[in-house]
């Protein structure tokens, strides 16, 4: 069964295609069959520069247990990385 369901996150960053690096601007992120991953359905992401279309996207097919992992782990390292960041201002500052 299709569900339909889509969000899309407005984003800064780049990505790296086959013609090389390029700036995103916005990520789309559904749960559907996938195209490559040989699942029933996977939560998939696609990368893109809106103003440039398709030939600028990257495309990621996780299973559901994938996903879920690569959320903590995304959310663990932000949070440590951007306190040890800190910790470096703060050194700097004294």
């Amino acid at each position: 069964m299709c569900t339909y369901l889509t969000e899309k996150a407005e984003i800064f960053g780049s990505a790296k295609g086959p013609q090389g690096w390029f700036k995103i601007d916005t990520a789309t992120i559904y749960y559907d069959h996938p195209f490559h991953t040989a699942l029933d359905h996977s939560l998939n992401i696609d990368f893109v520069n809106e103003k440039d279309g398709s030939p600028t996207r990257v495309a990621v097919e996780l299973s559901a247990e994938s996903a879920r992992e690569l959320v903590q782990k995304i959310l663990a390292i932000l949070e440590s990385g951007e306190a040890a960041h800190l910790q470096v201002e703060a050194v700097a500052t004294h």
